[in-house]
């Protein structure tokens, strides 16, 4: 007597084995135990392969191509092997991109953190393939105990062995970074049109106990608008400088003070000055600020305001004292981030003139393919004492010449996306 049996194991790669086989009575206990055992050997081999889950704010579509050798998935659910990526700016102009690996099921308690550190110089495709490069350094430790372990062969060519050889750990810049920087617009419509250029320098020393920062900038703008046949021109001219020192006390504290100078016509400031001290605390140590913080500073200082034009208090220059409370609030975790800012400051000798400035983001995984966001931004404003005096003309308002009175600004935006379907296609086709 003959009995047909047939299994049919489909993978996530749509992988499909079938065994048919014809087999005597006596033998269905033997063919059994080596059917089951062979099943047993193919999930084995599947639950070791590799499938990863990217989160960043990077080209995944070039991770994805670049790194073929895996299977890349769309919700974290899904995959074996997570990988955050956390970027922050750093003090030699780029950023510092921290990267989190932590392995589920086969890969179980199996973690690696390891950095890349982009600088001024490098151009976007470079940056791109230091983080591929580095993550599969990442990904090797996964790689070993996975069913690529074996195929696996390694390199150090003659050049990286050279280059560590010859590395230099003099830096005749001494931790200074600078850069000097242009741009100009021109919008032009059959009503209206537009020009506007902006020059400036930044200079910024940035190490371990203390961040020195410099900003110089230059901006014009000049507007026409064209209505019943009349036209109204607009011009608006800005020049600052400003700088900060910044001092680490501690883990937590940190201290500092900023000061600056400004020219707006749009602000009615002929000239501002301000010299302002400040102290920090973190709640979390600064080390831990790509994941989580709740920052507290405070600030106390003294500012001076010449006018353009006399106020609508009547004041053509005067000098305050004013102080501010700044808290803000970020947390980037693996079900989402959360980012809010809170700033209350008023002046010391009248605490009638103030502003409260809030700010808010929220992104969050629901569950699988769920994911929603929220924003809100809401202003308070008791403070414009630089307002000039008398209305705002009709040339004002159309062309925003001059800032306008107002008492609270707000905004609010949410969203949805979800996400389902194939969560195996790695294939990258950007044809049309």
């Amino acid at each position: 007597m003959f009995h047909k049996v047939t299994n049919t194991f489909a993978s996530p790669n749509r992988i499909r084995m079938a065994f048919s086989v014809a087999v005597q009575p006596k033998g269905n206990l033997l063919f059994l135990i080596f059917l089951f055992f062979a099943i047993q050997q193919m999930r084995a081999q599947e639950e070791s392969s590799i499938k990863l889950f990217v989160e960043c704010s990077c080209e995944k579509s070039y991770i994805q191509q670049e790194i073929a050798f895996l299977d890349h998935v769309r919700d974290q659910d899904l995959a074996n092997v997570q990988l955050f990526i956390y970027d922050i700016a750093n003090g030699s102009g780029g950023r510092t991109y921290k990267m989190e690996f932590s392995g589920k099921g086969a890969f179980a308690n199996v973690t690696k953190k390891i950095d890349f550190e982009s600088n001024a110089n490098m151009t976007s495709d470079e940056v791109r393939k230091g983080l591929v490069r580095t993550i599969k350094t990442g990904l090797l430790k996964y790689l070993v105990r996975s069913n690529l372990g074996n195929e696996i062969e390694y390199d150090i060519g003659k050049a990286g062995l050279k280059q560590l050889q010859d590395i230099d750990f003099e830096d005749p810049w001494n931790n200074w970074i600078f850069e000097v920087y242009g741009q100009a617009e021109l919008d032009k419509e059959s009503s209206r049109n537009s020009f506007e250029y902006e020059v400036g320098f930044e200079s910024d020393r940035v190490t371990e106990k203390i961040r020195i920062r410099t900003d110089l900038e230059l901006n014009q703008s000049t507007s026409e608008f064209v209505r019943n046949e009349e036209t109204f021109t607009s011009e608006r001219f800005r020049y600052s400088g400003d700088g900060s020192v910044v001092r680490s006390l501690s883990d937590h504290w940190s201290a500092g003070i900023f000061a600056g100078g400004r020219h707006d016509t749009f602000r009615n400031l002929d000239f501002r000055y301000y010299v302002t001290p400040a102290v920090e605390y973190n709640i979390f140590p600064y080390r831990e600020v790509l994941r989580r913080e709740i920052v507290f500073a405070y600030k106390i200082g003294y500012f001076h305001n010449d006018y353009i034009e006399p106020t609508i208090f009547g004041q053509s220059a005067e000098g305050i004292f004013n102080h501010s409370l700044d808290v803000q609030v970020r947390f980037r975790q693996p079900w989402g981030n959360v980012f809010s800012r809170l700033r209350a400051s008023t002046f010391l000798n009248d605490f009638n003139k103030n502003r409260t400035q809030f700010f808010g983001n929220v992104s969050v995984r629901i569950f699988k393919g769920l994911a929603v966001r929220f924003a809100a931004r809401m202003e308070l404003i008791r403070d414009q004492i630089n307002l000039p005096g008398g209305q705002a003309s009709l040339e004002d308002v159309l062309l925003q010449q001059k800032q306008i009175a107002t008492d609270f600004e707000v905004g609010f935006s949410v969203g949805l996306s979800y996400t389902f379907g194939s969560a195996y296609n790695n294939i990258i086709n950007t044809r049309l």
